[in-house]
């Protein structure tokens, strides 16, 4: 059979669509095949009797103008004729006795407002924002610009040079957690409130700063119009490139001759045949279901064996009709008495409405989302989660009177449910969590290739430890980089107009 296209990709998720948009630039001729029927992956968001449940994303990096990672997404015609908006507050955290942390992204605010709660902290205070200062000139896509696997000498010289001047406050900030940083406080509340200041406790320190710091730079915005107006900019980019786009197309195995990869087999058994295939899917279902696990060794059989820290949550959005743009659009609840959800214990929620951008609420109405952190495993026996999101909508009636009487729809997530939906491993909302430990694992990369079979790639969350929009799509980028490399050919980017 001839082949249907020079490349095969699985996934119209972000880094799948980069694939794609490079491949197409580069002149060859890519397919893309996703089982769902939208783009976007988790980039992606529903409507609901009128609302927009976006759930995917808080913030995206790179869309400020002439800020790090720009570019890459002027090239996927992500950020021309989008608007984004910028947070001057990443989040509220309240205790149970009314105390207010306010995790200000402007460092002179912030240093103020945590020297009011806890003046006792001072030197811990000043040494958190003088990091965030310093972050601000930090530059992080210079560290994912060119495969790494294609980096000479001279490369590391000059990555070398660009970094030199972060060394101090990155060898500082990155083997610390935020629930370590919380430990080292004196004052009460402080130390409680700190681990959710970006969500999840065990954070880098490292990677809050460079939040705040991306956010003062007015270079982390939220697309008005949601996750999905993001993705379908770059689907549309990638359209006009003249790629092809086959949705809801699952795939249920790659093919193979001669240990090379050959093609697809979609669920409905046609088969199609392309010189080369990427795969931009959950990384578990592809190298043991989709190629039987006949491409591994004991280094990526280590990987998904269960040890590797997954960030997963119970997510309820709700569209109600109640106009909440005049709150705070993420507040942490640090419970006095916990909620039981799924069988375990929970002392805080996180509640975040989109007040912010009108376009996803009718008027006067707003989406809200009650999220909070909870494992895969606590979902196998839990048989009703929609007891459970009621469980957080009466627990929220305390901060938000009339929530209930209010609430028009709802939709539930869980690790389970997320999981069967999108087939990511274990509900995973970034694919291993970036942690002090996980650290230079994303640095130093999880294997794109497997041992034993040519013509074949991946790339996606499961490959860029940490996750982030930006980085998922320049491990597409960089993955057409390195199979232009692989050609003779030199690799080509453009700007559409």
């Amino acid at each position: 059979m001839a082949p249907t296209a020079d490349i095969i990709i699985i996934g119209a998720g972000i880094s799948g669509l980069a694939a794609g948009c490079y491949a197409q630039m580069n002149g060859y001729r890519s397919q893309i095949f996703e089982a769902s029927d939208l783009p976007g992956g988790l980039c992606s968001s529903r409507s609901h009797q009128g609302y927009t449940f976006d759930g995917g994303i808080h913030y995206i990096f790179g869309t400020g103008a002439g800020q790090p990672f720009y570019q890459l997404w002027q090239e996927l015609g992500a950020v021309q004729g989008l608007e984004f908006v910028n947070q001057t507050e990443f989040m509220q955290i309240r205790g149970s006795q009314g105390d207010l942390l306010r995790v200000h992204s402007q460092p002179d605010e912030l240093q103020a407002h945590l020297l009011s709660l806890a003046p006792e902290d001072a030197k811990l205070i000043e040494g958190f924002c003088i990091g965030v200062r310093k972050f601000k000139a930090f530059d992080l896509s210079m560290l994912q610009q060119k495969p790494k696997s294609l980096m000479t000498a001279t490369d590391w010289a000059r990555l070398g040079k660009q970094v030199l001047p972060f060394m101090g406050v990155l060898g500082k900030w990155s083997q610390l957690s935020l629930r370590d940083l919380a430990g080292q406080a004196k004052n009460p509340f402080l130390r409680a409130a700190m681990p959710h200041m970006f969500a999840w406790p065990d954070v880098p320190v490292m990677v809050g700063m460079s939040l705040l710091a991306y956010l003062d730079n007015g270079n982390a915005g939220f697309p008005v119009g949601g996750a999905i107006a993001f993705a379908h900019a770059i689907e549309q980019r990638y359209l006009d490139l003249g790629g092809e786009i086959h949705y809801s197309a699952p795939v249920a195995q790659i093919l193979v001759g001669d240990d090379r990869a050959a093609g697809i087999r979609l669920e409905n058994q046609e088969e199609l045949r392309a010189e080369r295939v990427i795969s931009a899917c959950d990384g578990r279902r592809t190298i043991f279901d989709l190629l039987k696990g006949e491409y591994s060794n004991r280094r990526i059989e280590k990987l998904y064996d269960g040890h590797m820290p997954i960030h997963s949550q119970l997510q309820v959005l709700l569209g109600v009709d109640m106009d909440l743009s005049q709150q705070p659009p993420w507040v942490t609840h640090l419970l006095e008495e916990p909620v039981a959800i799924a069988g375990q214990n929970h002392s805080e929620i996180g509640v975040k409405h989109y007040g912010f951008d009108p376009s996803l609420a009718p008027p006067g109405k707003s989406v809200v989302s009650l999220m909070l952190t909870t494992h895969h495993r606590d979902w196998q026996t839990s048989d009703n989660p929609s007891r459970d999101a009621e469980s957080l909508i009466d627990r929220m009636e305390l901060f938000y009177p009339g929530l209930r009487a209010a609430t028009e729809c709802m939709s539930v997530t869980t690790p389970l449910s997320l999981e069967r939906a999108t087939g990511n491993w274990q509900g995973a909302s970034s694919g291993w969590l970036l942690t002090k430990d996980t650290l230079p694992l994303m640095i130093k990369g999880v294997p794109k290739r497997l041992p034993g079979l040519e013509h074949f790639y991946m790339v996606s969350q499961w490959t860029e430890p940490g996750g982030s929009l930006p980085i998922v799509a320049l491990s597409g980028r960089n993955m057409i980089y390195e199979i232009c490399r692989e050609d003779g050919r030199a690799f080509e980017a453009s700007i559409p107009s």
